[in-house]
Protein backbone atom coordinates (compact mmCIF):
# COMPACT_ATOMS: atom_id res chain seq x y z
CA UNK A 1 0.00 0.00 0.00
CA UNK A 2 1.18 3.00 -0.87
CA UNK A 3 1.36 6.42 0.90
CA UNK A 4 -1.26 8.43 -0.56
CA UNK A 5 0.18 11.94 0.47
CA UNK A 6 3.70 10.37 -1.82
CA UNK A 7 6.87 9.04 0.37
CA UNK A 8 7.45 5.55 1.55
CA UNK A 9 5.26 2.55 1.01
CA UNK A 10 3.09 1.84 4.03
CA UNK A 11 3.49 -0.88 5.80
CA UNK A 12 0.28 -2.98 6.36
CA UNK A 13 1.23 -4.28 9.62
CA UNK A 14 1.74 -1.02 10.95
CA UNK A 15 -0.82 0.32 9.03
CA UNK A 16 -3.05 -2.12 10.77
CA UNK A 17 -1.14 -1.73 13.90
CA UNK A 18 -1.87 2.02 14.18
CA UNK A 19 -5.85 1.37 13.42
CA UNK A 20 -6.22 -0.89 15.86
CA UNK A 21 -4.48 1.67 18.58
CA UNK A 22 -7.03 4.40 17.18
CA UNK A 23 -9.70 2.32 17.56
CA UNK A 24 -8.70 1.12 21.04
CA UNK A 25 -7.75 4.77 22.68
CA UNK A 26 -10.52 6.52 20.65
CA UNK A 27 -12.73 3.96 22.79
CA UNK A 28 -11.03 4.63 26.05
CA UNK A 29 -10.69 7.99 25.74
CA UNK A 30 -12.64 9.40 23.61
CA UNK A 31 -12.12 11.96 20.16
CA UNK A 32 -11.45 14.77 22.20
CA UNK A 33 -8.53 12.62 24.35
CA UNK A 34 -6.80 10.96 21.57
CA UNK A 35 -3.33 12.33 20.70
CA UNK A 36 -1.06 10.92 17.83
CA UNK A 37 1.39 10.54 20.81
CA UNK A 38 -0.61 7.78 22.94
CA UNK A 39 -1.31 6.32 19.21
CA UNK A 40 2.28 6.24 18.50
CA UNK A 41 3.20 4.63 21.70
CA UNK A 42 0.15 2.33 21.67
CA UNK A 43 1.17 0.97 18.52
CA UNK A 44 5.07 0.50 18.90
CA UNK A 45 5.44 3.43 15.98
CA UNK A 46 6.81 6.43 15.95
CA UNK A 47 5.01 9.80 15.79
CA UNK A 48 6.94 10.33 12.76
CA UNK A 49 5.46 7.75 10.65
CA UNK A 50 1.73 8.43 11.54
CA UNK A 51 1.81 12.09 10.64
CA UNK A 52 3.95 10.67 7.20
CA UNK A 53 0.73 8.59 6.52
CA UNK A 54 -2.43 10.59 7.88
CA UNK A 55 -2.09 14.49 8.19
CA UNK A 56 -4.61 14.46 11.52
CA UNK A 57 -6.21 12.51 14.00
CA UNK A 58 -9.45 12.83 12.27
CA UNK A 59 -8.05 10.99 9.74
CA UNK A 60 -6.82 7.89 11.44
CA UNK A 61 -10.34 7.70 12.61
CA UNK A 62 -11.98 8.07 9.65
CA UNK A 63 -9.71 5.46 7.80
CA UNK A 64 -10.39 3.24 11.28
CA UNK A 65 -13.84 3.59 10.60
CA UNK A 66 -13.37 2.53 6.89
CA UNK A 67 -11.53 -0.30 7.99
CA UNK A 68 -14.11 -1.51 10.14
CA UNK A 69 -11.87 -1.78 13.37
CA UNK A 70 -13.78 0.89 14.68
CA UNK A 71 -17.39 0.38 14.33
CA UNK A 72 -17.55 -2.71 12.00
CA UNK A 73 -21.23 -3.35 12.93
CA UNK A 74 -23.71 -1.98 10.02
CA UNK A 75 -27.47 -1.96 9.82
CA UNK A 76 -29.17 -1.82 6.90
CA UNK A 77 -32.77 -1.53 5.96
CA UNK A 78 -34.51 -4.76 4.85
CA UNK A 79 -35.88 -5.24 0.92
CA UNK A 80 -38.69 -7.73 1.26
CA UNK A 81 -41.45 -6.17 2.90
CA UNK A 82 -43.40 -3.16 3.05
CA UNK A 83 -41.48 0.13 2.77
CA UNK A 84 -43.03 0.69 6.13
CA UNK A 85 -42.37 -2.50 7.87
CA UNK A 86 -39.24 -2.51 6.35
CA UNK A 87 -37.66 1.15 7.77
CA UNK A 88 -39.49 -0.50 11.17
CA UNK A 89 -37.28 -3.38 11.71
CA UNK A 90 -34.11 -0.75 10.09
CA UNK A 91 -35.22 1.81 13.06
CA UNK A 92 -35.00 -0.56 15.61
CA UNK A 93 -31.89 -2.19 14.70
CA UNK A 94 -30.50 1.39 14.60
CA UNK A 95 -31.67 2.65 18.01
CA UNK A 96 -31.23 -1.17 19.77
CA UNK A 97 -27.50 -0.46 18.69
CA UNK A 98 -27.35 3.11 19.60
CA UNK A 99 -29.07 2.19 22.96
CA UNK A 100 -26.76 -0.40 24.03
CA UNK A 101 -24.39 1.82 26.53
CA UNK A 102 -21.58 -0.08 25.13
CA UNK A 103 -21.37 1.86 22.04
CA UNK A 104 -22.65 5.45 24.21
CA UNK A 105 -19.73 7.48 24.53
CA UNK A 106 -18.27 6.23 20.86
CA UNK A 107 -21.20 7.84 19.27
CA UNK A 108 -20.96 10.85 20.97
CA UNK A 109 -16.98 10.86 20.01
CA UNK A 110 -18.01 9.88 16.57
CA UNK A 111 -20.30 12.75 16.59
CA UNK A 112 -17.57 14.91 17.74
CA UNK A 113 -14.65 14.00 15.71
CA UNK A 114 -17.57 14.60 12.57
CA UNK A 115 -17.03 18.22 12.73
CA UNK A 116 -13.42 18.08 12.41
CA UNK A 117 -13.93 15.51 9.47
CA UNK A 118 -16.88 15.37 7.46
CA UNK A 119 -15.57 11.60 6.08
CA UNK A 120 -16.54 10.51 9.63
CA UNK A 121 -19.91 11.75 10.04
CA UNK A 122 -20.51 9.84 6.45
CA UNK A 123 -19.28 6.85 7.24
CA UNK A 124 -21.10 6.76 10.52
CA UNK A 125 -24.54 7.00 8.56
CA UNK A 126 -23.13 4.29 5.82
CA UNK A 127 -22.39 2.18 9.35
CA UNK A 128 -26.12 3.05 10.16
CA UNK A 129 -28.07 2.46 6.82
CA UNK A 130 -28.89 6.15 7.00
CA UNK A 131 -26.96 7.01 3.24
CA UNK A 132 -27.33 4.70 -0.30
CA UNK A 133 -29.15 1.81 1.40
CA UNK A 134 -31.55 3.85 2.67
CA UNK A 135 -32.40 6.04 -0.44
CA UNK A 136 -32.31 3.09 -2.56
CA UNK A 137 -35.17 1.56 -0.30
CA UNK A 138 -37.07 4.77 -0.02
CA UNK A 139 -36.78 4.37 -3.96
CA UNK A 140 -37.97 1.28 -4.46
CA UNK A 141 -40.97 2.78 -1.97
CA UNK A 142 -41.42 5.38 -5.06
CA UNK A 143 -41.54 2.47 -7.78
CA UNK A 144 -44.05 0.38 -6.06
CA UNK A 145 -46.60 2.85 -5.31
CA UNK A 146 -45.87 3.03 -1.30
CA UNK A 147 -44.23 7.06 -2.05
CA UNK A 148 -45.72 9.52 -4.55
CA UNK A 149 -43.08 10.40 -7.16
CA UNK A 150 -42.52 13.53 -6.07
CA UNK A 151 -41.76 12.31 -2.35
CA UNK A 152 -38.10 14.31 -1.12
CA UNK A 153 -35.98 11.35 -0.50
CA UNK A 154 -33.58 13.27 0.43
CA UNK A 155 -35.43 15.08 3.22
CA UNK A 156 -36.94 12.16 4.80
CA UNK A 157 -33.33 10.42 5.35
CA UNK A 158 -32.29 13.73 7.10
CA UNK A 159 -35.49 13.87 9.36
CA UNK A 160 -34.26 9.51 10.26
CA UNK A 161 -30.85 10.84 10.66
CA UNK A 162 -32.00 13.91 12.60
CA UNK A 163 -33.98 11.21 15.10
CA UNK A 164 -31.43 8.89 15.48
CA UNK A 165 -28.86 11.63 16.00
CA UNK A 166 -31.29 13.30 18.98
CA UNK A 167 -31.09 9.50 20.09
CA UNK A 168 -27.67 9.61 20.37
CA UNK A 169 -27.15 12.83 22.19
CA UNK A 170 -30.25 13.00 24.27
CA UNK A 171 -30.97 9.68 25.42
CA UNK A 172 -34.62 9.93 26.35
CA UNK A 173 -36.05 6.88 27.86
CA UNK A 174 -36.01 4.01 25.37
CA UNK A 175 -40.10 3.39 24.19
CA UNK A 176 -40.70 -0.09 23.03
CA UNK A 177 -43.08 1.49 19.93
CA UNK A 178 -40.82 4.50 19.23
CA UNK A 179 -39.51 3.03 16.16
CA UNK A 180 -43.28 2.76 14.53
CA UNK A 181 -44.03 6.07 15.51
CA UNK A 182 -40.77 7.72 13.66
CA UNK A 183 -41.78 6.05 10.89
CA UNK A 184 -45.41 6.61 10.80
CA UNK A 185 -44.34 10.33 11.30
CA UNK A 186 -42.27 10.59 8.46
CA UNK A 187 -43.80 8.49 6.17
CA UNK A 188 -47.46 10.04 7.15
CA UNK A 189 -46.75 13.20 6.05
CA UNK A 190 -45.54 11.78 1.90
CA UNK A 191 -47.76 8.68 1.82
CA UNK A 192 -50.76 9.17 -0.46
CA UNK A 193 -52.77 7.54 2.27
CA UNK A 194 -51.72 6.97 5.49
CA UNK A 195 -54.02 4.55 6.45
CA UNK A 196 -52.97 2.08 3.91
CA UNK A 197 -49.41 1.79 5.67
CA UNK A 198 -48.77 -1.59 6.91
CA UNK A 199 -49.12 -1.21 10.47
CA UNK A 200 -48.25 -5.59 11.13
Amino acid sequence: MTDRRGGAPRSEAARMAILHATARLFLARGFAQLSIEGIAADAGVGKQTIYRWWPSKSDLVAEALIAGVLMPEQVAPRFDGTLRADLVQWMRAVLAFVDHPEYDEMLKSLIAASTANPAIGERLRENLGADADLVRRLEKGVEDGELPAAAPIASIVELLVGAILVRIVARPEADDGESERLIDVVLGRYAPEHDALDRT
